[in-house]
């Protein structure tokens, strides 16, 4: 990692894929930590939490902030606020859907993940500022992978915490056109947001930070245009990034409980009629497609991922 291009008072946890990156700000003002992770990993979210705060002789978090309230972003909130007290700080648009935990208009079950509820004190206003332990960031809107989604970019230091609009090589899935909703307009505005930045380094929400964002904003074009050129590109690959995801979660699964698992996921019934394949067909095609991709095989009558 670039780690030279991290200002004092920034630390980056580099996370595996079923939990986001988390970046650990700390000052004399505030303690701050964005992303929270996968429930799954919680305990592994505070113990890097309580170690950095140790290391630095630090007495508390003040708080969590979610770029977008996917799970593996905002799975250790709850976990974090019952250890830390802390607060929690969410994009503006998802105020009314955490304070009524309401399961229609957030992820979780649409996308068969999980995530404990939580409570949010603090919102992030696209426009605005926000003191990230010693320094101030600017809120962006990042739609695209998901609506509400937002970045942080600090202009000083030339930082942008990206979340999943931008990754080294790609973006994360555009999950609303995998339901019928805009999604390609928007990443193609963030990723022309992004470009008029001056960035020195980008802190993804998957992969370690990287510092060449002009071929990286060239490989999310690239590959934004091949996904928009067909929206059964996009449905394939989004149900595929789905289930390897579950995967990794569960590491090997059986088959039966695979196939049910595909059967009540609302996303993924939305791919299978994107793609007019009915439910055992899409099971089917699903469990093949990552295993022919090499990112799992099927033993007996499991599945098991492949790293």
């Amino acid at each position: 990692m670039p780690s030279r291009l991290l200002p004092p008072g920034i630390e980056v946890f580099e996370r595996g894929w079923l939990s986001a990156n988390n970046i650990f700000h700390f000052g004399e003002k505030d303690v701050s930590l964005v992303d929270s992770g996968y429930c799954a990993h919680q305990n592994l979210t505070i113990d890097l939490v309580r170690n950095a705060l140790n290391k630095h002789g630090l007495s508390h978090l003040n708080k969590v902030v979610n770029t977008h309230l996917h799970s593996d972003h905002c799975g250790g909130n709850a976990a974090l606020a019952t250890a830390f007290h802390c607060q929690i700080a969410i994009p503006a648009a998802e105020a009314s859907a955490v304070q009524d935990w309401n399961e229609d208009l957030l992820s979780y079950q649409n996308l068969g993940q999980e995530c404990p509820r939580f409570t949010h004190q603090g919102l992030l206003i696209p426009g605005q500022e926000i003191l990230l332990g010693r320094y101030p960031w600017k809120i962006l809107a990042a739609p695209g992978h998901d609506p509400h989604s937002v970045m942080l970019y600090q202009a000083e230091h030339r930082i942008l915490i990206s979340a999943d609009a931008l990754w080294e090589e790609g973006f994360g899935v555009i999950f609303p056109e995998m339901w019928g909703e805009p999604g390609f307009e928007e990443v193609a505005q963030t990723l022309d947001l992004i470009d008029s930045l001056q960035v020195d380094l980008v802190i993804p929400g998957h992969g370690k930070p990287f510092t060449d964002l002009e071929k990286s904003l060239a490989t999310a074009r690239s590959r934004l245009d091949y996904l928009a050129s067909d929206l059964d590109r996009n449905a394939r690959h989004g149900a595929k990034v789905l289930l390897k995801y579950k995967l990794i979660e569960w590491r090997s699964k059986d088959l039966d409980l695979v196939n049910e698992w595909i059967a009540n996921t609302p996303a993924l019934q939305s791919a299978a009629k994107q793609l007019n394949m009915d439910t055992p067909e899409f099971e089917q095609w699903l469990v093949q497609s990552l295993v022919k991709s090499g990112a799992a095989q099927v033993e007996g009558q499991t599945l098991v991922d492949l790293a």
